[in-house]
């Protein structure tokens, strides 16, 4: 792995990265054991795509309301989406807390560039004191903008006062991997904790 030696600071993604979150823990004990027809569900009814607007600033209220007329008859279970969400928070990923701590210590610079809706990131911001070591969060759903659009990179960089060819960032998807490479940013494919870990090593930031 090449060492990027003017790398300063670092922008974390949060969601996979640090922050355990899947709507399974919500949904599983619904479905009563049916994985098949949960994985349908979250496919079909309440897909990827469709949280991804309210990631970018989409209100819970109007996207579910659209859900809930195109799917009446998932109605109760698409509204859990907004009134059961603090459910489908999981743990933050304790290994790669602990990373970033170590990164803390040594001084380096620490900021987040999260895909969230502004609605729910407070419950996160309350349940999860590591994330004061960050100097700043860019949250998507305040600028309603959402990875990968390189709109949102864009901004962070401005907002934060970075430049591309001093920053490193951690992702757990690969097309927003790929787009901060494409905008000069020096970027790791998030894969697991102990890799993370060795990577930052290898490019003498741990």
């Amino acid at each position: 792995m090449s060492q990027p030696t003017n790398v300063n600071a670092l922008l974390f993604d949060l969601g996979g990265v640090l922050i355990d979150w899947d709507p399974r823990y919500l949904y599983r004990p619904l479905f009563q054991g049916d994985d098949a027809a949960m994985e349908r569900f979250l496919a079909e009814v309440c897909p990827p795509e469709w949280n991804r607007q309210m990631d970018a600033g989409r209100p819970f209220d109007d996207a579910i309301a659209e859900r809930q007329h195109l799917y009446p008859q998932h109605a109760h279970l698409i509204g859990l989406w907004k009134i059961g969400w603090s459910q489908m928070l999981g743990e933050q990923i304790h290994e790669t807390v602990a990373v970033v701590d170590a990164l803390r210590k040594r001084g380096r610079r620490l900021y987040a560039l999260t895909n969230w809706s502004a609605e729910t990131f407070p419950v996160a911001r309350d349940r999860f004191d590591f994330l004061q070591w960050f100097e700043d969060i860019v949250v998507s759903g305040e600028v309603n903008l959402a990875k990968p659009d390189p709109r949102i990179f864009e901004l962070t960089l401005e907002r934060c006062g970075l430049t591309p060819e001093s920053t490193l960032f951690v992702d757990d998807m690969r097309p927003n991997v790929e787009v901060a490479r494409g905008l000069g940013l020096h970027a790791l494919h998030f894969e697991n904790p102990r890799k993370l870990r060795t990577d930052l090593e290898q490019l003498s930031l741990l």
